[in-house]
């Protein structure tokens, strides 16, 4: 008895999923219980990699295409599309138009860089035919300007991954034609066209920026989402960021650039409750008087030299903070920087007598600076539940000088268990 053919429809067409469409279209042979199945299945991927030569890939978009013409799904949910080949702008189109005609609600296409050196151009129509999309991912590929105008107007997450543009006003314009975005990620290269990054978006919640590491290449980013609520940025180029309206909803954030000016960037976000950084800067980080009242989580990375003034600041002005986390992130370290040099204060922030309950440090070197700080940390957390440290050094002895230095460290509070990832365990 074949019990899987028992199982209802819905539960199949879901099974079915997850499977390559290839592969879904085949079960068609197994019975006549399977013969119209796949017709109905509402997620739907397609890979070229197994068509090599130019007559089996006109025989893949072939099968693409028909496939989608035989579709009965009330509804599209999903179709991926991962091409490598030497593949032009009519052959998506080809792929699309049936799914735009399926009402396509999250249409992915991923293109292998690796595999194919002629730039990909993706077709018109893609951005002013595909009205129903929730959700758009594009990878490795060409815009091109269109005479008609762009309109997404259903679309809520747009990932744009190693793109090239037509200029910055077609980025622009593409953002424009998003009426409801909530989620956008924007990972570019070096050579997109996009040289000043405006993001006007009045309705997106969640706002990723990565760019790749050129000291030569000069970007300017603008930003106005005034209901944001998680922004990430990684950019290792030359250049700035401008917040133009208060962000009063956001809550988590991510900075990692080196950028000289960031005042006006922390004066957005005095509402933060998680934040995490790595920065060149120190004391002209943010302005005097700034209070991050909601704060409860911070991750700082200790790879640049100003990490430690940095750190102090953040935690006098964090005076509700829960969970502080060091951690050296894989950047390269400026040898001829000098190290930080650890100056106690006179004071003890108002976290550490109060809120903070937990304090981890993630490659840990044990520096004469990093122990002082860790020691005074453990010294006055009086109501610290747990310290981890992780050392760096894969040395086994070196790891025991250092951990057992900071286990004999006072501790402010009597709950405190200090755990240390070394050659000792528990303290």
């Amino acid at each position: 008895m074949d019990r899987i053919s028992e199982l209802p429809d819905a539960l199949l067409l879901t099974i079915l999923s997850f499977l390559p469409t290839k592969d879904v279209v085949a079960t068609m042979v197994l019975s006549k219980r399977w013969q119209c199945l796949w017709m109905f299945v509402p997620r739907l991927e397609y890979n070229d990699d197994m068509y090599q030569d130019g007559e089996d890939r006109g025989r893949f978009f072939r099968f693409v295409y028909n496939s989608l013409l035989l579709h009965e799904a009330p509804v599209l949910e999903s179709m991926c599309l991962k091409l490598g080949q030497k593949i032009g702008a009519i052959d998506i189109e080809v792929c699309v138009g049936p799914a735009v005609n399926r009402r396509v609600r999250e249409l992915i296409i991923e293109i292998d860089a690796s595999i194919t050196e002629i730039p990909v151009t993706l077709p018109r129509s893609l951005y002013t035919d595909c009205r129903m999309l929730v959700s758009l991912v594009l990878n490795n590929a060409v815009l091109v300007d269109s005479r008609n105008p762009i309109s997404f107007p259903s679309l809520k997450t747009l990932k744009l991954t190693s793109m090239k543009y037509p200029g910055d006003d077609f980025f622009y314009k593409l953002l424009f034609s998003c009426p409801v975005l909530e989620d956008l990620f924007v990972e570019k290269c070096i050579d997109d066209n996009v040289a000043f990054l405006v993001v006007r978006v009045s309705s997106l919640k969640v706002l990723s920026l990565h760019t790749s590491s050129d000291d030569t290449y000069h970007e300017e980013i603008v930003i106005d989402a005034p209901y944001l609520e998680s922004l990430n940025i990684e950019h290792y180029t030359d250049g700035s960021c401008v917040i133009e309206r208060n962000m009063p909803k956001i809550v988590k954030a991510s900075l990692d650039f080196n950028y000289r000016h960031t005042e006006q960037i922390f004066g957005s976000l005095t509402t933060l409750q998680q934040f995490a950084l790595c920065l060149a800067t120190s004391k002209d980080a943010y302005f005097e008087g700034t209070i991050f009242s909601r704060l409860v989580r911070l991750e700082l990375c200790t790879c640049q030299s100003a990490w430690l003034d940095l750190l102090m600041r953040l935690l006098k002005d964090s005076p509700k903070l829960k969970f502080l986390e060091l951690l050296e992130q894989d950047h390269e370290e400026d040898t001829e920087v000098p190290r930080p040099c650890w100056n106690e204060p006179s004071y003890v922030p108002e976290c550490l007598l109060s809120s903070l309950e937990t304090f981890k440090w993630r490659q840990y070197n044990g520096r004469e600076e990093e122990e002082d700080v860790a020691t005074f940390i453990l010294r006055n957390s009086g109501f610290l539940k747990r310290a981890t440290i992780y050392p760096k050094s894969t040395d086994p002895i070196e790891n025991l000088k250092m951990l057992m230095k900071l286990s004999m460290s006072p501790r402010s509070s009597p709950i405190c268990q200090l755990t240390l990832h070394g050659n000792v365990n528990r303290v």
